[in-house]
C-alpha cells in the first residue's frame, strides 16, 4: 500500500512544501524514515510506537517506509511527527486518502499521544494555502497562531485518539474560529507628558517615529534619555496587518509568541543589554535562530548606552540597517530574516557622563573623551538620520506642575505623516521614508532652487558624505508631510539640517 500527504518544512523564514510518502509491505516489521532527516526526525520512530500503544491503537506490523520528499532538502525539528501519524492511519485504514487530499498536518507527537506546539506555525499554514490546502491540522495550543491566515480551516488537535476520532468516528473536532485583528495602538506605559522638559528631544523623536528614521540622543546622566525611550512606543503609528503578519512570523520562529495573542499587533520595542553577543544581537545558535535586530522588525531596536556595546556589536549593524535584512550563513547553510527596525541609542557624551555640562566638571582627558566617542565609527554616524542632545534639565522645568503634550496627541499627528507615506508608497514596497531608494529620491524629495542653496551650505559646513545628504532629504520629507506640505520647504531643511549638526559638536 502506499499514501501520501502534506506537511511544512521550515528552513530560517521560510517555509516549503513537504510530503510524507508512506509505504507498507509484507515483511518482518520494520518501521524506516528516509528523506535527509535530522536527528529529531529519525527519533519520531519511537515517539510514535509509544504514542500509538498509549493511545490505545494498532502500529502497522508490517515493513513500513517513510520518506520525506523532496529528498535532497534537509528536514529538522519535531514539526513531521502529526504528518507521519496521519501516513500511518492511512496505512491502518483509518483515514481516507479523499479525506486528506487538501489537508496539510504540522505538530509534534508525544510519547503519551498529546499533540505538542512547535515553532513557526504561522509560516507554515501561510505556505500551506499557498499550496492550496484548504485545511490544516496543527497542535491545539497553535490553533489561535494559525487562524491567523484567512481563507484555510485549522483544526487544532489535543492529541492522536482525537485525530483518528475525526476521521474514522465522525467525531469532529471544532474548526478554529477566524481570528479577528485589532490594530488600533495603545498608549500604556510611559507617556511623553511626563517627561519634563526637552522639547527639541520631544520633537526629534517625533519626526523619527514619523518618518520611521534612525536617531541618537546624547546627553549627561539623569537629562532623561532613558524616559523618552520608554515613552517612544507610546508615539509610534499603528502596524498595518502585512506588517504585523511579518513581525508575527519572526516571533513565531524564535518561540516568542504570547499564545494569547497569536498576531503581534503592536510594534515591537527591543533594549538588549550592552553585554549582549553578537549571535544574541544578529541571530544565530547550533538551530539558527532569529536575534534580536529581527525580533525589532517593523518596531524599535533601543540601544542604551551605546558606546558600551562592543566593537563587533555595533558594527553588524550597518549592513541590516541599509538593506532590512541580515543573512545568518553556517556551513550547513544560510538563513535570512527580516531586520527593518528604527535604530534608536543614547549615550553619554563622555565616560564620566559630564562633559560639556554647565555645572558639573568633566573629569575626563581630552583623550579619553574621544577614545569614548571613538567608538562609534563614521560609517555607523552615516546611517543615523537624527541625532539629538539631551541636556540637563534645569529646576524651574523639574518644579513646573504643568503637564506637556500626550503620547496620544503626538501619535495622532505622527499617524497622519504616516497615513500619507502609506499613500505615497503604496504598491512599492516602501513602508516609510527612510525607506525610499535612491531611484525615488529625487521624486519624492524634490527641492526648489530655494532649498537647493540652503543644503548647498549645509553640506559644505558639516561636510556630508552622499549618504547622509540623502538622510538629509529624507527627514525634510518627513517634516513636510507633518506639516501637511507636499512641497519641501526650506524651514524643512533648516530643521533636518540641524539634526546633523550634533555630530561637529561632539567631535565624532
Amino acid at each position: 500500500m502506499f499514501f501520501k500527504l502534506k506537511s511544512i518544512g521550515l528552513t530560517g523564514f521560510n517555509a516549503f512544501p513537504v510530503s510524507a510518502e508512506i509505504e507498507s509491505s509484507e515483511g518482518l516489521p520494520d518501521f524506516q524514515i528516509i528523506g535527509l532527516a535530522d536527528a529529531a526526525v529519525r527519533e519520531c520512530r519511537e515517539r510514535l510506537k509509544s504514542a500509538f500503544r498509549t493511545s490505545s491503537l494498532t502500529f502497522p506490523e508490517s515493513r513500513v517506509i517513510v520518506n520525506l520528499a523532496p529528498a535532497d532538502v534537509r528536514k529538522t525539528g519535531t514539526v513531521h511527527d502529526l504528518a507521519i501519524a496521519a501516513a500511518i492511519c492511512m496505512v491502518q485504514g483509518w483515514i481516507k486518502h479523499n479525506q486528506a487530499e487538501k489537508a496539510a498536518f504540522i505538530g509534534e507527537v508525544s510519547l503519551g499521544g498529546e499533540i505538542r506546539s512547535v515553532r513557526g506555525v504561522l509560516p507554515m499554514t501561510i505556505t500551506a494555502k499557498e499550496m492550496g490546502c484548504t485545511e490544516i491540522y496543527v497542535p491545539a495550543e497553535n490553533a489561535a497562531e494559525a487562524a491567523v491566515v484567512n481563507g484555510i480551516t485549522v483544526y487544532g488537535v489535543s492529541d492522536l485518539g482525537s485525530l483518528v476520532a475525526h476521521f474514522y468516528m465522525n467525531k469532529k473536532i471544532p474548526p478554529q474560529p477566524e481570528y479577528i485583528a485589532d490594530l488600533s495602538p495603545d498608549c500604556e506605559g510611559s507617556d511623553f507628558r511626563d517627561v519634563k522638559g526637552q522639547h527639541l528631544a520631544k520633537r526629534a523623536l517625533e519626526v523619527a517615529a514619523a518618518g520611521g528614521h534612525n536617531s541618537l540622543m546624547i546627553g549627561p546622566p539623569g537629562s532623561g534619555k532613558s524616559m523618552l525611550a520608554k515613552a517612544f512606543p507610546s508615539i509610534l503609528p499603528a502596524m498595518t496587518f502585512d506588517e504585523a503578519i511579518s513581525v508575527t512570523k519572526v516571533y513565531s520562529i524564535a518561540g516568542e509568541l504570547d499564545p494569547k495573542s497569536p498576531l503581534v499587533t503592536r510594534r515591537p520595542f527591543r533594549s538588549p543589554h550592552h553585554t549582549v553577543s553578537t549571535a544574541g544581537l544578529a541571530g544565530g545558535g547550533n538551530m539558527i535562530r532569529p536575534g534580536e535586530i529581527s525580533l525589532a522588525h517593523n518596531g524599535v531596536l533601543f540601544l542604551d548606552e551605546l558606546p558600551e556595546f562592543s566593537r563587533n556589536s555595533i558594527e553588524l549593524l550597518r549592513q541590516p540597517l541599509e538593506d532590512g535584512k541580515v543573512t545568518i550563513s553556517r556551513a550547513a547553510g544560510s538563513v535570512t530574516y527580516p531586520s527593518d527596525f528604527m535604530l534608536m541609542a543614547a549615550m553619554n557624551p563622555c565616560p564620566c557622563g559630564y562633559y560639556g555640562h554647565p555645572k558639573k566638571k568633566c573629569t575626563c582627558s581630552p583623550q579619553k573623551v574621544q577614545n569614548y566617542l571613538g567608538k562609534i565609527s563614521g560609517p555607523m554616524l552615516d546611517r543615523i538620520d537624527i541625532s539629538v542632545e539631551v541636556p540637563a534639565v534645569d529646576f524651574e522645568e523639574l518644579s513646573n506642575a504643568r503637564k506637556g503634550e500626550s503620547s496620544a496627541q503626538i501619535r495622532e499627528r505622527v499617524q497622519k505623516a504616516r497615513d500619507i507615506q502609506n499613500e505615497r508608497f503604496k504598491g512599492t514596497g516602501i513602508s516609510c521614508n527612510a525607506g525610499i531608494t535612491p531611484s525615488l529620491i529625487d521624486e519624492v524629495c524634490h527641492i526648489d532652487d530655494d532649498c537647493r542653496e540652503v543644503l548647498d551650505r549645509v553640506f559644505n559646513m558639516l561636510g556630508l558624505t552622499g549618504r547622509t545628504y540623502a538622510k538629509v532629504l529624507k527627514v525634510a520629507r518627513t517634516i513636510a508631510d507633518l506639516d501637511g506640505s507636499e512641497q519641501i520647504t526650506r524651514k524643512h531643511i533648516i530643521e533636518a539640517s540641524s539634526y546633523r549638526d550634533i555630530d561637529r559638536k561632539y567631535s565624532f
